[in-house]
């Protein structure tokens, strides 16, 4: 059962690399506000499954709090590092003269990178439980929608023709599903393989969406763009807290 839901999920987040040709037709002013709600819901999405799902999954299989708590800021810290170091920007936002974006090359080693990580997440999330692989799976999803949007306008705005951007992007994209396969391997063969990457998932989450999603929702400050904003990423940790029937 946990080895069909992984791999299941983890093809199902590789194909979301093919949702940029989706939008290829739609204006940018459109694009930008669709992708800023997209963001907010994503936002919402994360916090709620680092708060609701992962930490108190945490808590309660660890006696030592103290560690679990280190273990989040250990998750901040390597996706912050990873960030810095392996990718030059963690964006969301499509590609413009106000809002370049790196290289075709570096998007494409950062993508590799978070994709298999993403899918280490998902296997690693499976083997705790089957509702919070499915909660993880979904906030992850939700997250991927603009990311996966914005690297395909990396990808054209490098030069490539839409038919190559979106082989790149799904290409890149299946590594989640190796990554998948690592945590299928090594949760069985690894003590607290799985538990210890819930803290961890959770530091990244919450670094994600306070880092990299927030800050983009700002600078079209007017009231009833932030009240859609409010409203998306409260509908995006609602939906993780409904998924709490699963159990």
């Amino acid at each position: 059962m946990v080895i069909a839901f992984t791999l299941i999920s983890v093809f199902l987040v590789s194909l979301i690399s093919f949702i940029g040709v989706l939008f290829i037709a739609i204006k940018s002013s459109n694009l930008s506000r669709i992708i800023l709600l997209l963001v907010s819901f994503a936002a919402g999405s994360l916090f709620g499954d680092a708060f609701i799902h992962l930490l108190p999954e945490a808590f309660e299989h660890f006696e030592n709090t103290f560690l679990v708590s280190i273990l989040v800021i250990t998750g901040i810290f390597i996706f912050f590092i990873l960030e810095k170091f392996v990718r030059w920007r963690h964006c969301h936002i499509p590609t413009s003269p106000e809002h370049p974006h790196p290289m075709v090359t570096m998007n494409l080693i950062g993508d590799l990178i978070h994709n298999l990580i993403d899918g280490m997440i998902i296997g690693a999330s499976y083997s705790v439980s089957i509702p919070i692989g499915i909660a993880t799976t979904f906030a992850v999803i939700m997250h991927e929608i603009p990311q996966e949007i914005g690297d395909f306008g990396v990808f054209v705005h490098g030069g490539l023709s839409v038919r190559k951007a979106l082989i790149l992007n799904f290409l890149s994209a299946l590594t989640a599903i190796l990554g998948g396969i690592i945590s299928l391997i090594l949760g069985p063969a690894v003590k607290n393989y799985a538990l210890t990457l819930l803290p961890l998932t959770a530091g990244g989450f919450i670094y994600i969406a306070g880092s990299d999603l927030i800050p983009e929702l700002k600078g079209c400050e007017t009231a009833f763009n932030s009240l859609t904003q409010l409203i998306a990423m409260a509908c995006g940790s609602v939906v993780m807290a409904l998924l709490l029937f699963l159990d």
